[in-house]
């Protein structure tokens, strides 16, 4: 199909030069498609997002508009960074909104992935219009949509909240802008260091759309949800402490939804596992597995057990790309 394909055989971006040239015709695109209207991105703070907005901040300014939806599924602390360097370092047009009980009251009880997956889109797409109802003049919506995202939807492997399927009636108010829709993972990171962004940002590991809640397998619950975070935040921190940060294209853990029995302080307990992974990748669509030092998994062992409720257990996947997908759902 000819979808599958990049256009007209591209070459793939791996130098300044190259990146420069994509920016500016990107650029010239984004200027001739929206004139003088307005865009309305979603900007979680990720690579993709984050790159998408400054190519869009470039070509037209105050035209965009930067909404952060903290749906209650996102990495510790991630919020307050989020607005920390967007709006008060690079001065972004930036609205702040805490959709947390919105999106977990959908959720509740709905096990099955793809409709997870459906519900946080959908609803990522009713905020928006939310916002766009509060905001006159806006007639554009901009998505961090990369090529992967499109491969995937295209195979059946996943649904993408960003690559298509929009309700009729948002598709309909909002023309979509995708400057970043035909490139690799490896590619954004050029293009985000030609746009002078910073390392921290660059070379952030990707976050999926659905947040944490791909990451809490079966129904979520704000307590389950919590142990994903709070593992995670010290998976990241261990990560930082040992050099792996910048090593180790994406690490994570899952805690999915079964009991084990376990013991605790001489006491039986019935508690979740904490499941850690950590690949690596160029292209996403084939993954390697980092194999960590014992020594270091020792300690998460350790750290997650004593600080975080509800786990009893910590497990290490093994697991390429394929057979498995990078995440569980």
């Amino acid at each position: 199909m000819d979808m599958v394909r990049r256009p007209d055989a591209m070459e793939r971006i791996t130098t300044t030069e190259q990146a420069l040239a994509f920016i500016e015709e990107q650029v010239t695109a984004i200027r001739s498609q929206v004139g003088d209207g307005k865009v309305l991105l979603a900007l979680s703070g990720g690579v993709d997002s984050s790159v998408v907005a400054a190519i869009l901040i470039r070509a037209i300014g105050q035209q965009l508009v930067c909404v952060h939806v903290n749906h209650g599924l996102l990495r510790k602390g991630e919020p307050e960074q989020v607005i920390r360097v967007f709006r008060d370092e690079m001065k972004a047009n930036l609205i702040y909104v805490d959709a947390v009980d919105r999106f977990l009251d959908k959720l509740a009880g709905v096990a099955e992935p793809e409709k997870k997956r459906h519900i946080i889109g959908e609803e990522f797409i009713d905020v928006f219009a939310d916002e766009a109802r509060k905001l006159e003049g806006i007639g554009f919506l901009a998505q961090g949509t990369i090529w992967p995202d499109i491969l995937e939807s295209e195979a059946g492997i996943k649904a993408h909240h960003n690559a298509g399927g929009l309700p009729e009636d948002i598709a309909s108010r909002f023309e979509l802008v995708e400057p970043v829709r035909i490139l690799f993972k490896d590619e954004v990171r050029v293009v985000g260091k030609a746009l002078g962004l910073p390392d921290s940002m660059v070379y952030r590991q990707p976050f999926p759309g659905p947040g944490l809640g791909v990451r809490c397998p079966g129904a979520i619950t704000r307590d389950r949800l919590e142990a994903v975070r709070e593992s995670d935040a010290i998976l990241r921190e261990e990560f930082e402490k040992n050099g792996l940060a910048g090593k180790v294209w994406q690490y994570f853990t899952v805690v999915p939804d079964f009991k084990s029995t376990g013991v605790k302080n001489g006491k039986r307990t019935f508690d979740w596992p904490c499941i850690i992974r950590a690949i690596n990748t160029t292209d996403v669509m084939e993954v390697t597995v980092e194999h960590l030092p014992d020594q270091l998994i020792d300690h998460l062992v350790q750290r997650i057990i004593a600080e975080v409720p509800g786990i009893n257990r910590v497990l290490y996947d093994f697991t390429p790309k394929p057979p498995a997908t990078v995440e569980y759902e």
